[in-house]
């Protein structure tokens, strides 16, 4: 009996501890720390999605803060939409306008005096190095070649020229859909804002700038404020081009291709047999970058005899080009220009 008892007693006790040893051990609770820990892991890849989202918006209107007219629109919607006084946006658009201005001239001047070798647009079936003179701009030591070209002009008459070889490059960068209005100084384009284009090859300019005359004879007439041989923005003892100096290079004692030798050999589609050595620069046309290394096009300082105030005579080539146009088109397009020697 009492063998019995101690059994029961022993029975009793293990029961107990094995109840203790379940009730200390609860299975997992699916709400528990595993759910917990991923939805901490949802929270913070959702958070790093966000950030980075900002971070790619935030970095689209960086990027579209230096477009033309379309970062002007943006900027005016998103002051007027959060309520920011307009003077601080334009005073931020300035700011950001002017770094970018300084950046652009630091690369031209870097540019400016690089190994870029612009004599490569000289080279023709007739001229040779040789044939070419350097000059030296004293405004801002920028070289140009220039050249004697011997030909007949629009009278039939023998005639002569000194002409540069290159176009002309001075003055401070604007951006393109801008006007040139700033009558206190020379303000030029660069194909597409960028001021190595400038560098190789030359600027684009408004009419009036072009002239060196008030803003306003991009829109009013001028006539009577146009001299013979009018300087313009041309170094001093250097006028501007007029169509009679082009018929002479077209007509170029030398050039037996026309108008296509008046053309680069070098990625212009001509023979450059005149020397004249024209390149395609492209255009300014409405505010609108255009042909680069397809077209040039270049005003003349004489005004619309029939299209009105806004319009003036210019000439341009194309590289399939074969006529020898005058045409007349609006001042506000940028150009580029060429000087001839004043003798």
């Amino acid at each position: 009996m009492k063998y019995f008892a101690v059994l029961l007693f022993s029975a009793v006790l293990f029961v107990a501890c094995g109840d203790e040893s379940s009730s200390s051990a609860p299975a997992p609770d699916p709400s528990g720390e595993s759910s917990s820990t991923v939805e901490m892991a949802k929270e913070s890849s959702s958070s790093a999605a966000t950030k980075n989202s900002s971070s790619s918006v935030d970095g689209d209107k960086s990027s579209s803060s230096v477009k033309k007219e379309d970062s002007s629109s943006s900027v005016v919607n998103e002051s007027s939409s959060s309520a920011t006084p307009k003077s601080s946006s334009s005073e931020e658009v300035k700011q950001s306008s002017s770094s970018v201005v300084a950046s652009s001239s630091s690369e031209e001047e870097e540019l400016s005096s690089s190994s870029y070798d612009r004599t490569i647009a000289f080279k023709g079936v007739l001229w040779r190095a040789g044939d070419y003179i350097k000059f030296v701009d004293p405004r801002n030591s920028r070289e140009y070649y220039y050249i004697q070209i011997d030909g007949k002009d629009t009278a039939g008459k023998a005639a002569s020229i000194k002409v540069m070889a290159e176009n002309l490059d001075i003055g401070e960068f604007v951006w393109g859909f801008e006007d040139q209005e700033d009558d206190s100084k020379i303000e030029k384009y660069c194909y597409k804002n960028d001021t190595a284009n400038c560098n190789n090859y030359g600027g684009l300019y408004q009419w009036a700038e072009m002239m060196q005359l008030p803003s306003r004879c991009n829109t009013e007439s001028c006539a009577d404020l146009i001299k013979p041989n009018h300087q313009g923005i041309c170094p001093d003892g250097w006028r501007l081009l007029t169509y009679n100096d082009y018929y002479i290079a077209v007509h170029a004692n030398n050039n037996k291709d026309g108008v296509k030798g008046t053309r680069s050999a070098y990625g212009f589609g001509g023979s450059n047999d005149s020397g004249f050595s024209l390149i395609g620069a492209g255009s300014s046309w409405n505010h609108s970058f255009s042909g680069l290394n397809d077209n040039t096009y270049w005003f003349y300082p004489v005004e619309s005899s029939v299209g009105g105030d806004q319009f003036v005579h210019a000439s341009f080539q194309y590289s399939t080009a074969k006529g020898n146009p005058d045409e007349e088109v609006y001042k506000i397009h940028g150009f580029s220009v060429r000087c001839v020697m004043v003798e």
